[in-house]
């Protein structure tokens, strides 16, 4: 029995030694650490309650930033080590870095998140009338399932433009006493047909109409009006009117969006999970800049962190990734030191800060299991991502992943490596590709998600709070 027991002990050291060990931080974290992270994630929870779109989330960026001691970033100043900056661009976007110690010949340390989610956008010309009900009509906005957005309340955030340039702030259905707004569906004993259609029809594009109203304009002294029609749509318009000074005209420079209602909350019996909509990726976004935020010193190399729009719809525009607006931001940097960009992005490094997806057990077969990630095991480092034959993707240098693997194994941090789902059904992209065409050395590594895309999407808090020490120690440099 001895020697069977001894036998047993090699082979087992020999499998710690030989074999990857993942470690789920549930079992590891000490009573401490995990009152941390819970507290960490109250914070984080608040975030995403007022933070539903872009524009809110670059305001609060921004608020958090100015509190941290940043100041607005100047073209041509001098700045010195330990300066704390920030960028703005058209409300959507916001770069924020603190000046370094080494030469900005040597690059700096950049974590790049996305602050825009799936929605639905209302068309220009949304307000209509039908069987005596009003709607607004809907485009939606990124890769939904498009049944999951019925039934669900939504709250209407966003911003007018009006004619003389003056600038409404609309957020209708956060507070309690606020109303709410809904796309309805079919009762089921009456869908047999939609039952046929194929899952993403069940609901089309243009049956995503929401529902905002149902009692018709009536005259001061309470009778119906002597003739007409459209009465309900006019009374939406008349409070519309009465509330923000609106006419119709007015939506077709409105950039408005309809998000889910409720808040971010804690999901199963232990409080271990958090469910919100936006966490993709908001979750990276908040603690990206939070890592930015609470340096305690100086960082190594300047560290810069970027909150940029548009990813779900393939970062195009002047305030998505495709843009300039970074490399230009980098340039300004560069020229403070007379230094040619070229040098500073070549020698730059970059994390680029996006969830992955999270192993399901209902849904096991869209993921190879070996090569998914899992809640609770820690940030998700994807070397790649786009579908089928690596399409759409950046991927990361076997020496950089290297560099990055060193880094967490370091600072004890629980990671693990993830893709997007099995070979050859789709997968997904980031903002990787764009910083790579920049000739920066760049990697995904954000948090596990469940229901990704949903209106109620999951994460850990363990894995959000081990996302904030990733990134913290990434950008330190140390």
């Amino acid at each position: 029995m001895a020697n069977q027991d001894n036998k047993k002990s090699k082979s087992k050291d020999l499998q710690e030694k030989l074999f990857l060990q993942r470690k789920n931080t549930a079992k590891i974290f000490t009573q401490e650490e995990q009152k941390k992270a819970d507290k960490f994630c109250e914070g984080y929870k608040s975030f995403l309650n007022v933070a539903k779109t872009e524009r809110e989330a670059v305001e609060q960026a921004v608020e958090a930033c100015i509190k941290a001691g940043f100041s607005e970033f100047e073209i041509g100043k001098k700045y010195k080590v330990g300066d704390k900056v920030y960028k703005l661009n058209r409300q959507k976007s916001v770069i924020a870095a603190v000046i370094g110690k080494d030469d900005l010949k040597n690059g700096v340390n950049l974590l790049a998140a996305h602050i825009d989610s799936p929605r639905l956008d209302l068309k220009q010309r949304p307000l209509y009338e039908e069987a005596e009900l009003a709607y607004f009509k809907t485009h939606y906005y990124g890769g939904i399932k498009k049944y999951q957005w019925t039934a669900v309340p939504l709250a209407l955030h966003g911003v007018i433009v009006k004619s003389d340039l003056s600038v409404v702030k609309v957020n209708i259905g956060e507070d309690a006493a606020d109303p709410v707004f809904a796309v309805t569906d079919l009762l089921p004993h009456l869908a047999e047909e939609q039952y046929k259609r194929p899952a993403n029809q069940l609901i089309k594009g243009e049956e995503l109409n929401i529902l905002i109203g149902s009692r018709p304009f009536k005259e001061d002294d309470g009778n119906d009006p002597a003739g007409g029609s459209n009465l309900v749509k006019l009374n939406i318009m008349k409070l519309l009117n009465e509330k923000y000074g609106l006419n119709e005209a007015d939506f077709l420079s409105a950039e408005l969006e309809l998000v889910p209602a409720f808040k971010a909350c804690d999901v199963g019996f232990d409080r271990s999970l958090i469910g919100s909509y936006g966490q993709d990726d908001r979750v990276c976004a908040y603690t990206a800049l939070k890592a930015l935020l609470d340096l305690k010193k100086a960082p190594k190399r300047t560290a810069v962190v970027i909150l940029t729009d548009k990813e779900e719809v393939g970062s195009d525009g002047n305030t998505g990734l495709k843009s300039s607006y970074l490399e230009f931001f980098l340039n300004d940097l560069a020229d403070m030191q007379n230094l040619p960009v070229r040098t500073l992005l070549s020698n730059s490094k970059c994390l680029s800060a996006d969830v992955n997806v999270g192993f399901d057990p209902t849904f096991p077969d869209v993921n190879e299991k070996l090569n998914v990630a899992y809640l609770n095991y820690g940030v998700a480092v994807t070397k790649f991502t786009g579908s089928r034959g690596k399409s759409g993707t950046s991927d990361a240098s076997a020496e950089f992943t290297a560099e990055v693997r060193k880094l967490f194994d370091d600072n004890k941090i629980a990671w693990q490596t993830g893709e997007l789902g099995k070979v050859d059904l789709g997968g997904g992209g980031t903002v990787a590709m764009f910083l790579a065409n920049l000739n920066i050395d760049v990697i995904d590594v954000g948090v596990p998600v469940l229901s990704m895309h949903a209106p109620l999407e999951i994460t850990a808090k363990n894995d959000v709070y081990t996302a904030y020490k990733a990134f913290g120690v990434f950008i330190a440099g140390e």
